[in-house]
């Protein structure tokens, strides 16, 4: 599709879905998943200037594909209405895309200033304020989260922990990747499994990277593709990951307390949180990512991707994490 078509399509769009004139200023694409483009630009609607973002997810050739959970482009957006109506701050939708819009799948949102590179958010002076509240946060925010009404989003995949693994060692076995280290995680995993389990909706990727954030704190929590229904500790333990700290020193994002983390989380939800079963989650999200990084680097290898090649050879780091988290280090 031409730079022209493109822009035309997308004035078309707006005029009819949401308001005149819809003359379109300051496109721009950004970037971001692996597996979807994102566009921001500004739009005039009535005598307003206002400022959007559209997400065309791509067509991927996963062959693992549906054996964890992935929610397609339509249902995110449904998810991320839901997510609002229950007080979480998720991208306000203001359209999804259909067929005669001619732009693919995807969905048109309001446009949320804000950082969202990690370790910019974690060293940047300007972001000291909101490193002191954002463990608190994201408590609150995933206590909000986990309190949708699980009949707005049936058509998410449930894993519990078991079926969880189950999936992940179908992963492996289609791969035939067999690495020692994580073989003895996935019986670690499979010989701690939480006895008892909630299940809510979850997020799925719950992580800094996905949070935009002000001097004041988190404005918005982006990319729902991974949302599932299944135990909602699994979101606390992803975010305390490793990983996803981004060299900081602190166990929650790089930028946080656990005790901040499970206090939020407590008052705002009504629920205790026990943390051995987070940190069995947290363990768990480290053998996740060491499966994905194998997931990826395949697809890269088929694809002929620098970057996806080069998260395969990452696969030891989260492994490494894994060890000394069961150690009992941070």
């Amino acid at each position: 599709m031409s730079t022209d078509d493109f822009a035309e399509r997308l004035h078309s769009l707006v005029k009819r879905r949401i308001g005149d004139p819809g003359t379109i200023h300051n496109v721009r694409r950004l970037t971001g998943g692996a597996n979807r483009t994102t566009w921001a630009f500004d739009c005039e609607i009535g005598t307003r200037l206002e400022p959007f973002i559209l997400q065309i997810g791509g067509e991927t050739e996963d062959p693992v594909a549906g054996v964890t959970p992935e929610v397609d482009s339509e249902r995110q957006a449904a998810l991320m209405i839901a997510a609002v109506e229950a007080g979480a701050p998720a991208p306000r939708v203001r359209a999804t895309l259909e067929p005669e819009d001619g732009l693919g799948r995807g969905y048109l949102t309001e446009r949320v200033d804000g950082e969202t590179l990690g370790p910019r958010i974690l060293r940047d002076e300007r972001y000291a304020a909101a490193r002191s509240v954002m463990a608190r946060q994201c408590g609150e925010i995933l206590a909000a989260i986990h309190s949708i009404e699980p009949s707005k989003a049936q058509y998410l995949m449930r894993q519990n922990a078991a079926e969880h693994l189950e999936a992940h060692y179908k992963i492996i076995d289609h791969f035939g990747f067999h690495l020692p280290a994580l073989e003895y995680a996935l019986r670690w995993i499979a010989e701690n499994l939480p006895k008892v389990q909630r299940e809510t909706i979850v997020h799925g990727d719950f992580r800094l990277g996905n949070l935009i954030v002000g001097e004041e704190g988190i404005r918005c929590v982006l990319d729902w593709e991974l949302a599932q229904r299944g135990d909602p500790m699994q979101d606390l333990g992803w975010l305390c990951i490793r990983t996803w700290r981004f060299g900081g020193s602190k166990p929650v994002g790089g930028f946080g307390s656990r005790e901040d983390l499970f206090g939020a989380y407590e008052r705002a939800s009504g629920h205790s949180i026990d943390p051995l079963h987070v940190r069995f989650w947290e363990a768990f999200g480290n053998v996740k990512w060491a499966v994905d990084c194998l997931r990826l680097g395949m697809r890269g290898i088929d694809e002929v991707a620098i970057e996806r090649s080069a998260i395969g050879r990452r696969i030891e780091e989260p492994l490494w994490d894994f060890m000394t988290l069961i150690d009992g280090h941070d």
